[in-house]
């Protein structure tokens, strides 16, 4: 791997699960550790099975370290079942799938919450025991719950997501405690640090992956003030979304299935925007249109690189 050795400064990434991990492997294999904080959306946690599970925070961990699965973009490579198929037997809840080694995890997460630790400690623990490099870090340590309003009333956004598989037509998205919840102390201090090179919004589905993150009081005014410039890679590639629901939600809360129609929801908080070449249409911030759509750890990279370089010419 080559570092990017222009700039210097600490670039902060605000990423959800599948699409941002992928970028934000990207940034980890061309920044050193140092100069990379990872914040991860917390608004898809839920208790499952008497376990708290944290999806965004463990497919970053996952891919960070080499051990996510490729086939499914989810979980562990390697994985094994008996626990849901034990569950299963049992008449227990198995629409969630908990590999065993996954479970692992989410029992030592629960554990070490019941005797008092914060979700941040947790994770850089775990990071720290996985061998990652960059900081992890949650939105908040306090509860955030994302809600999915359907034709069925609301539902908790695992249920919608898991459970239902994103059937539900989506008219309204809400995130529960998000009012009241504090942001993230030492991202809160990194942003004021004046030494922030860039903010990455990772190609993370806008309404919840990204949104949630940006509910937390006071996060998206620490990011408008940091003094950095805030460059965004678009999850949508030719009018379709690269992974998961973000088109069919687009779709139903009345918007176009675009590039442009990201942005917009962002409003002024973005400097610069990257695209694919099959949508660069104009949107309000400086754009770049690079190869946005990331099957190789190559293209990670190069997407990196081209994300990083961008910000430094708009800093």
């Amino acid at each position: 791997m080559s570092h990017v050795l222009v700039g210097g400064g600490l670039v902060v990434a605000l990423s959800g699960g599948v699409g941002g991990a992928k970028l934000a492997l990207g940034l980890s294999r061309v920044l050193p550790a140092e100069e990379l904080l990872v914040v991860a959306n917390t608004g898809d946690d839920f208790e499952h099975l008497g376990l708290t599970i944290c999806p965004d925070i463990d497919t970053l961990s996952y891919v960070l370290a080499g051990l996510d699965n490729p086939a499914t973009g989810w979980g562990r490579r390697d994985e094994t079942w008996s626990f849901m198929e034990t569950i299963a037997t049992l008449g227990g809840a198995d629409w969630f799938r908990l590999g065993d080694r996954d479970l692992a995890l989410h029992v030592e997460r629960t554990r070490r919450l019941g005797a008092g630790q914060s979700l941040s400690q947790i994770t850089a623990d775990i990071c720290h025991r996985l061998g990652i490099g960059p900081r992890v870090l949650p939105m908040s340590d306090d509860r955030v719950r994302t809600r999915v309003r359907g034709e069925g009333g609301w539902i908790d956004f695992q249920d919608y997501f898991v459970r239902q598989q994103c059937r539900p037509a989506v008219h309204e998205l809400a995130f529960t405690g998000a009012a009241d919840a504090r942001p993230q102390p030492d991202v809160m201090a990194a942003l004021a640090s004046g030494n922030v090179r860039a903010v990455v919004i990772c190609p993370s589905n806008p309404f919840i992956s990204i949104e949630p993150i940006l509910a937390v009081p006071g996060l998206r005014a620490a990011i408008e003030g940091c003094g950095a410039p805030v460059v965004a890679v678009s999850p949508i590639v030719d009018g379709r979304a690269v992974k998961g629901p973000t088109a069919k939600m687009m779709q139903e809360l009345g918007l176009p299935v675009s590039s442009a129609a990201v942005a917009k929801r962002y409003g002024g908080l973005l400097d610069g925007y990257v695209v694919d070449a099959a949508d660069s249409e104009s949107i309000g911030a400086e754009l770049l249109i690079a190869p946005t759509l990331m099957t190789t750890l190559e293209d990670r990279e190069t997407l990196a690189r081209a994300v990083l370089g961008f910000a430094d010419r708009l800093g």
